[in-house]
């Protein structure tokens, strides 16, 4: 029987589960009994009929829908598997994806073979009984014979001659609604909640009650007392629960049951009694963290959320709130059972007495902070000190006071003007303009221009600010990350996360972080990169910034000259490994995710800082390649829009003979970072063996860089043919695992050795460069001791890799004096 995960493989790939909240399924080898079927609102409207059959649901669009009259045939074209999971599927599938529309649970039930379902699969004709909620009886699949060129596999769905069977026409589909929630195909449309009513003997619905609230602090709390979690960047939201009757509340007690419909279904039956759980709703970006905005778009345009459960409050009728949290979260972890981890509600991961090492991991992977929690406290509404939350960077809410107009764009805002509210009165907090999509710019602006007033609703704003500004009331509050707040109370490098609209305007302070009672262990240091830095630091080196404030990497607000700052701040620690080395560069003057192009020659345009040096290429004719070998010249990449910077395997003087080797390892779509992780470690352990010391790099992409330096000995044909040779004797001692060969479907599955930047001409990442991906990574040398603790190849911000720098990663590098050996028969 072949395995529900290779039958899935063509439902996978025509679906990007990052945009639709269709179940990604689980890899099931059993068989049950299962049938459904879905009303599906897509290009056409037609009946989707599934029945569970090798781990599987085997599919067919009924056009026409099903009809109880056996002389009524109807077309059923045969389409992917789905998983079994997609059963309860019942929502909207986004716009722009595969099959996107409206889906109903249009009919539920179990199926069994009148005759060898095995046989009838193969023969073409497949009969079986089903006994759902509106198809029953005796019902037949017939294989229609191809014609020439049809591509389709098309069967008849008929209605055998049985008590369940209507002649002259069938009713069957007037039924129109959900056999799930009842709802129509306008309200499942539309998000609306079903409106179900808890029965007779279920306990009623929990009331909401006011949440739990941390306080900010700036250490980690110590000691054995404390449980450690993720801080999600989402909504925080109560669920009530009765049987299959759902309430879904902010933290302000405002029911948008109807805005988080998608998760009533797999919240409904979790009891058969009652409960209140605490939680957190999310999205998950394209990188696989929890998204504020990514979790707005889901919400407005379709796709999929997952609940964070990490508290249980009430449970059949009676309130836990007076019990330990240890206790709760038994109870909690009782309560929702094994989890996939596909599934859109989960318990949220506690860990117990590691608070700096869970802070580090959090961080280290990009994440907003954690939340400490004292095991033994009751729940108390409201803030205190038995909930503590230790962020890694800097962000909350602030209030919109008004607007400056854009000079390029007519009609829309420049920027937003934000306060807080500190003694009753709203006290300016500095400007925002970065982190809009054209969308959010054009929605925003109208609920701007619907709360316009003609007098400022605060004082204190300085004068060259309050240029053309356009006042609003102070009743809509954004959700911003900044990386610091300046001594006049403003806010440095302040990015737009989106509007909330779960809490209200009124009240809303600035956050400053307390001493953490008991605290001893500060957590992951990051050091401060400004504007000015760069500006300053370019004028001394010789270079001129032009546009010092043009955004290049708009998620995070990184301007041309912040970027500069970087630079300045690692110069001393990346020097040595990019100096008088043939470059290749990657440009975007317009910033990442607009144009960015490749640059291997000097065509003119670089006035100022970068030096050449002229090498014959394989046809004979002379280039000029870049070079550099001091902070000039890195200031002079930023200036020309440089997001990358990649270095030959030799210096300028000694071209044809390499004094490094490196092997990338690039994992194909679904391995995870652990792999990659275990393969480097590998890696290391073949080349020690060979009498190769080696020093593991992050690329700031998806993996790892191994890097082995070496004398000046070897010319690139025989360091080519040794890297070729090394990482093919990998593949063929471990082929599930690995593969050398570049191709797609070579590396399916597998991690690619790529030995292939290790001839002439080849470059590879340089060590402490910035990435043009979204979340600016850097490219950082880390220690084979911290490799099995990272999380994430792109991890490093430019802050931390500036930290980073402070001390050196590879102490050894420049003393290893090895040659290039050669690989044991």
């Amino acid at each position: 029987m072949a395995r529900a995960r290779d039958l899935l493989e063509e439902y996978r790939a025509k679906r990007d589960f990052t945009k639709t909240s269709e179940p990604t399924g689980g890899d099931r080898s059993t068989s049950g009994n299962i049938f459904v079927v879905q009303k599906h609102d897509a290009t056409r409207l037609h009946y989707d009929f599934r029945l569970e059959y090798e781990g599987v649901l085997k599919s067919w669009a009924v056009t026409r829908g099903p009809s109880t009259d056996p002389a009524d045939k109807r077309l059923a074209v045969r389409t992917e598997d789905h998983p079994l999971d997609y059963a309860t599927f019942e929502g909207t599938i986004p716009k722009g994806q595969y099959g996107g529309g409206t889906v109903m649970l249009w009919d539920f039930g179990t199926w069994e073979p009148i005759e060898d379902p095995k046989k009838g699969f193969k023969s073409g004709k497949l009969k079986i009984r089903l006994d759902g909620e509106r198809m029953k009886g005796g019902w037949a699949l017939v294989r229609m014979k191809p014609r020439s060129g049809e591509k389709s596999e098309n069967w008849l769905l008929i209605k055998e001659h049985d008590e369940h069977a209507t002649e002259e026409g069938s009713t069957l589909l007037d039924a129109d609604t959900s056999v799930s929630t009842g709802r129509a195909m306008d309200a499942i449309a539309t998000g609306k909640a079903p409106k179900k009513r808890p029965r007779k003997t279920d306990k009623p619905l929990p009331k909401f009650v006011e949440p739990q609230l941390a306080t900010l602090v700036d250490t980690v709390p110590a000691g054995k007392d404390w449980l450690f979690e993720m801080k999600y960047d989402g909504y925080r939201c109560l669920a009530g629960i009765s049987r299959d009757s759902v309430r879904l509340y902010t933290r302000n007690g405002l029911d948008w049951t109807d805005k988080f419909a998608s998760l009533v279904a797999p919240l409904a039956g979790i009891t058969r009694s009652s409960a209140l759980i605490d939680g957190e709703l999310c999205a998950f970006d394209e990188n696989g963290k929890t998204s504020f905005s990514t979790l707005k778009t889901h919400l407005s345009n379709g796709g999929p959320l997952v609940y964070f459960a990490f508290d249980l409050l009430e449970l059949d009728g009676k309130s836990l709130r007076s019990r330990p949290l240890s206790e709760r979260k038994e109870a909690l972890e009782g309560l929702l059972g094994s989890r996939t981890r596909h599934d859109p509600v989960q318990l949220s991961p506690t860990i117990s007495g590691k608070g700096k090492e869970v802070f580090t991991a959090i961080c280290k992977a990009g994440h907003e902070g954690i939340i400490a929690k004292r095991a033994d406290a009751s729940y108390r509404s409201g803030g205190g000190k038995s909930w503590l939350k230790v962020k890694c960077t800097l962000r909350q809410e602030f209030i919109i006071v008004g607007w400056t107009p854009s000079e390029k764009r007519r009609g829309v805002f420049a920027s937003l003007l934000l306060a807080t509210q500190e003694n009753g009165k709203l006290v300016y907090r500095g400007r925002v303009g970065t982190g809009f999509s054209d969308d959010m710019r054009a929605e925003l602006q109208k609920m701007l221009e619907a709360e316009a007033r003609k007098t400022a609703p605060l004082t204190g704003v300085p004068r060259p600010m309050m240029r053309g500004v356009h006042w609003v009331n102070p009743r809509l509050l954004a959700e911003i990350a900044y990386t610091e707040v300046t001594p006049d109370g403003a806010l440095r490098h302040p990015s737009f996360l989106g509007l909330r609209e779960d809490k209200p305007a009124k009240g809303i302070t600035l956050e400053t972080p307390a001493k953490a009672k008991g605290a001893k262990a500060k957590g992951a240091k990051t050091m401060t990169l400004s504007d000015e830095d760069g500006i300053a630091a370019a004028e001394k080196a010789g270079i001129k910034l032009s546009s010092p404030d043009k955004v290049l990497y708009p998620e995070q607000g990184v301007t041309k000259a912040r970027l500069a700052a970087y630079y300045a701040a690692v110069v001393d620690a990346m020097l040595p490994y990019i100096s008088d080395r043939p470059l290749s560069l990657v440009r975007c003057p317009a910033g990442r995710g607009k144009h960015c192009f490749f640059q291997k020659h000097d065509t003119g345009g670089f006035t100022q800082g970068m030096d050449t040096v002229s090498i014959t290429e394989k046809d004979g004719e002379k280039a000029d390649y870049f070079t550099l070998d001091s902070l000039k010249g890195l200031l002079a990449g930023v200036q020309m829009g440089v997001l990358e910077f990649h270095i030959w395997g030799s210096r300028r003087d000694l071209i044809e003979k390499a004094d490094r080797i490196v092997f990338d390892i690039d994992p194909d779509e679904g391995l995870d970072f652990g792999d990659v992780k275990s393969a480097a470690l590998d890696i290391r352990d073949r080349l020690a063996d060979l009498g190769l010391k080696t020093f593991p790099m992050v690329t700031g992409g998806k993996g790892l860089h191994v890097i082995a330096p070496i004398a000046r000995r070897a010319e690139w044909p025989a360091v080519k043919a040794f890297t070729a040779a090394f990482a093919r004797q990998m593949a063929t001692d471990e082929p599930d695992r690995f593969t050398a060969t570049l191709s797609k479907k070579a590396r399916k599955g597998k991690l690619f050795i790529d030995y292939l930047r290790n001839e002439r001409g080849s470059t590879a990442i340089a060590p402490f460069s910035s990435r043009a991906r979204q979340g600016a990574p850097v490219a950082v040398p880390v220690g084979w001791d911290e490799v099995p603790s990272l999380t994430a190849a792109n991890s490093f911000s430019l802050e931390a890799a500036a930290e980073r720098a402070k001390t050196d990663p590879w102490p050894d590098y420049a003393k290893a004096r090895q040659s290039l050996p050669k690989l044991k028969d």
